[in-house]
C-alpha cells in the first residue's frame, strides 16, 4: 500500500482480447427470472455450475446467490464488457451461453496475471486458465499517508510473491486479510468489500472467502510470479 520505489520490468506481450470455452448451455428456464443475491434454487445452481465450468471462482455450488456467486457474475461481467451490476440478466445469460473468458497472456509456468482495465485476477498454469477472480485496485485518487499526498495506483510490471501473513495487518490505509505481498506495501489482500470498480489505495483487492481459497489450495506460494498490466 506504501508507493513502490522498486524498479519493476513491464510485460511486453500483445494485448489479448476476451476468448470463448464452449459448454453446455444453460437450463432455458434461466433465461426467464432475473437472478441476483439471495436468490435459490436449482436455477441458481445450474448458473453456479455454468460459471465454474468457465473457470470463475465461487465458494460454493450450493443453490444460494450468495456473495462469492456475486463476485464470480461480477467477473464474467467484466470479461464480456457487461454493465458490472451482479445481476444475472438476459445480457449476463448470454455471455454464459457463449462461454466467455478472459484470455491471459502467459503461456509457460504459474503465474498470476491482474489486468487492471477490467479488474481481473487470472490464475494460470502454462497459459491454461486455472481460476478468474473479481478483483478491485487502485482507484486514482489522491490520499494522504504519513504526511505525503499519493496516488491510488496499482503499479504495472512483473513481480513475484515475496511475503505473506496469514492473518489480519492494520495499517494506516485500513486491513489487509492474509495479504501476499508482490512489490514492498502492495499486496493481494483479502477483504470484505470487494465491488466491481477499481476502489483500492494501490493494493488488489479479493473477496474473503476468495483470500482464504488461496491459501487453503496453495496457488499462490512466495516465488510465484505477479504480472500487473
Amino acid at each position: 500500500m506504501v508507493p513502490s520505489t522498486r524498479p519493476a520490468t513491464t510485460t511486453t506481450e500483445p494485448p489479448q482480447t476476451s476468448t470463448t470455452l464452449p459448454a453446455p448451455t444453460i437450463p432455458p428456464g434461466l433465461q426467464v427470472p432475473l437472478l441476483g443475491r439471495g436468490a435459490t434454487g436449482p436455477l441458481v445452481v445450474a448458473l453456479q455450475h455454468r460459471l465454474v465450468a468457465l473457470g470463475y471462482w465461487l465458494a460454493n455450488e450450493n443453490g444460494t446467490f450468495d456473495d462469492t456467486t456475486e463476485q464470480a457474475v461480477y467477473a464474467l461481467q467484466k470479461a464480456a464488457g457487461l454493465e458490472r451490476d451482479g445481476i444475472v440478466g438476459p445480457a449476463t445469460v448470454a455471455a454464459l451461453d457463449a462461454g466467455i473468458r478472459p484470455q491471459p497472456r502467459s503461456k509457460t509456468g504459474h503465474v498470476v496475471e491482474i489486468e487492471l482495465n477490467v479488474d481481473l485476477l487470472m490464475i494460470v498454469t502454462n497459459g491454461h486458465l486455472d481460476a478468474t477472480l473479481n478483483t478491485s485496485t487502485g482507484g486514482g485518487y489522491v490520499y494522504v499517508s504519513h504526511g505525503e499526498r499519493q496516488i491510488a495506483n496499482t503499479p504495472f510490471g512483473q513481480f513475484r510473491i515475496y511475503r505473506q501473513v496469514d492473518g489480519l495487518v492494520v495499517n494506516d490505509l485500513g486491513q489487509l486479510w492474509r495479504p501476499k505481498f508482490f512489490d514492498d506495501g502492495f499486496a493481494i489482500h483479502g477483504a470484505s468489500s470487494v465491488p466491481p470498480v477499481p476502489v483500492s489505495h494501490g493494493c488488489v483487492r479479493v473477496s474473503n472467502p476468495a483470500i482464504d481459497w488461496i491459501w487453503a489450495s496453495d496457488v499462490m506460494p512466495i516465488g510465484t510470479p505477479v504480472w500487473v498490466y
